[in-house]
């Protein structure tokens, strides 16, 4: 079987759901072809598909009469995502520390996210490309497509939610993505399971306290 060869739509697809996830494009942000064509050196066609994409997932959505909009992800439902996502998570990590695999690549992940611990800082986009890449590989060991896509769903909407209005998680994310890793790494099912539950946990309750404590 053959790789699907990337067309510079889907490249241009990347390039803008990658601003979107680590919030170089604000919810809100008009979505014009000609500006990110302009922006992305390509010309509008790809923009133009990379868009339709956007909004078929969600990422984005279209108005009557003016550009489409990155679409926005309200308190009540981050809540509900992250409730269902540590669900799904729990048990990704918990069969994630059962196989084995990958070991090579979470100790480079883990490495990295030491990094940033100890300096210089990540930019944003690094630190949401490293944070997706954890996520989707600890799901792609627990062995399924569907558990996978989910999850990726989920994941991507949790990204999206204002993140300027977000404490700093930078260190206490990544301590706590450490402990994961060197649970599943330890091959540890239920230690790697309430790792990712407090994880998860943590988010939420940063979610919440600055909403009602915000200085």
């Amino acid at each position: 079987m053959t790789d699907k060869i990337e067309t510079l739509g889907d490249a241009t697809f990347k390039r803008l759901k990658a601003m979107i996830m680590d919030g170089t494009l604000e919810p809100g942000t008009r979505l014009s072809e000609k500006k990110f064509a302009d922006h992305l050196g390509v010309s509008r066609t790809p923009v133009r598909e990379a868009i339709g994409q956007l909004v078929s997932e969600g990422l984005a959505k279209r108005s009557a009469g003016s550009a489409p909009v990155v679409s926005s992800v309200s308190l009540n439902e981050i809540m509900e995502i992250l409730h269902v996502r540590s669900l799904l998570e729990c048990e990704a990590a918990r069969k994630a520390a059962s196989s084995g695999k990958k070991t090579a690549e979470l100790s480079d992940i883990r490495n990295k996210m030491q990094g940033f611990i100890d300096g210089p800082r990540p930019t944003a986009a690094e630190h949401s490309a490293l944070d997706m890449r954890l996520h989707f590989i600890l799901a792609e060991m627990a062995g399924s497509n569907l558990l996978l896509e989910l999850i990726e769903s989920l994941k991507v909407k949790t990204g999206m939610y204002d993140q300027g209005s977000i404490p700093d998680r930078l260190v206490p994310g990544c301590e706590e993505h450490i402990a994961l890793i060197d649970a599943v790494i330890a091959k540890e099912p239920d230690a790697a399971s309430a790792a990712m539950k407090l994880h998860l946990s943590n988010v939420r309750e940063s979610i919440i306290s600055h909403i009602y404590h915000p200085f």
